[in-house]
């Protein structure tokens, strides 16, 4: 199943007036650069920070306030003013569950009603291709909110990204020093279909404009086959011109460090925090990022859609020759 390309903008398309929230994460500045390319009329609403760079979002509007705090919400980013989509990039940070639950269900609880109050009629939301197998309190907690979204009586898009490019680049660093890749069993025990920043980005904006995106729940992968860890080490180690080098760890040893940090968690609350941090870990480390048949109880990389043209191996060749690697997320297993 393949979907659209990266689109070229549209003067044929309408130009609506969107609210962005999550615009500083690396997929909300890729759909905020998506968005101003289509010609929308851009509002990001962001945490004032120093840090923050805001010639990033040239042709967008920034306003800054807390897009957790109903109030300030309504106040500083809503402002009393129509808009006709929100875009929602949020998520929790870490996948603790008091995290989990206040920004990936509680704050787009506020959002979706600050937006019905505002009279959108389109709520796009970037979620996550895992909540198929929910055994997570972030994939629980992001499960809440879709079912709430899908019962709101507006239009919906929920996009479920597989992996992320910079998901899979943390053992950039070790093969390049010659140690070797690190995998879990044989590192055959998944596979994945990365998407870039980039189409993502894209995919995400095009929400607005692709009607069969609407009301609907969007599975979405990057272009080409779906790749096991195994494939990635030895695509890096051919980079290198090396003889591929692996060093299995085993399930079991994750299994050990879940329960000993649940046990200890029954006693003192930080560990218990750690225990699902851990749970986090083995879920990527056993689960695919496919599309879920629950019929046949597998995963299925040819019902999991394509978009765009970025693939995880031409960024690996980027990388190598010294383009700086992306800021790895707070889920990255190594």
């Amino acid at each position: 199943m393949q979907a659209k390309e990266a689109s070229e903008p549209s003067n044929a398309a309408p130009v609506r007036r969107v609210l962005l929230l999550g615009a500083t994460g690396t997929i909300g500045l890729a759909t905020a650069k998506a968005l101003i390319q289509r010609g929308h009329d851009l509002v990001c609403f962001v945490r004032p920070r120093p840090s923050l760079n805001a010639g990033a979002f040239e042709g967008a509007t920034m306003r800054y306030g807390d897009p957790t705090d109903p109030m300030s919400l309504a106040r500083d980013g809503f402002a009393g003013e129509p808009f006709d989509a929100v875009i929602s990039c949020m998520a929790s940070r870490t996948g603790r569950p008091r995290d989990a639950w206040q920004v990936d269900h509680l704050a787009h609880l506020h959002a979706l009603e600050a937006a019905q109050a505002a009279g959108v009629k389109h709520f796009v939301l970037l979620s996550a291709i895992c909540v198929q197998k929910p055994a997570l309190a972030f994939q629980q907690a992001k499960l809440a909110f879709e079912k709430v979204l899908t019962e709101s009586g507006l239009t919906y898009s929920i996009v479920r990204p597989t992996a992320f490019f910079k998901s899979l680049s943390g053992q950039l660093a070790r093969v390049k020093k010659g140690k070797p890749f690190l995998i879990f069993g044989d590192g055959q025990l998944t596979a994945c279909k990365p998407i870039s920043d980039h189409d993502l980005g894209d995919f995400i904006a095009g929400c607005l404009d692709e009607k069969s995106r609407h009301n609907q729940i969007l599975p979405i992968g990057g272009p080409g086959p779906a790749i096991t860890p195994r494939q990635q080490g030895e695509y890096l180690f051919q980079l290198l011109g090396k003889e591929p080098r692996f060093k299995s760890v085993p399930v079991g040893l994750l299994d050990f460090i879940v329960g000993a940090l649940n046990g200890v968690g029954q006693f003192i609350p930080a560990f218990a925090d750690q225990a699902e941090l851990a749970r986090i870990g083995r879920y990527y480390a056993t689960e695919s990022m496919l599309v879920w048949d629950a019929e046949r109880h597998r995963y299925d990389a040819q019902r999991t859609p394509s978009h765009g043209t970025q693939t995880l191996f031409h960024a690996y060749e980027q990388w190598m020759n010294g383009q700086d690697a992306p800021e790895r997320g707070e889920h990255a297993v190594f």
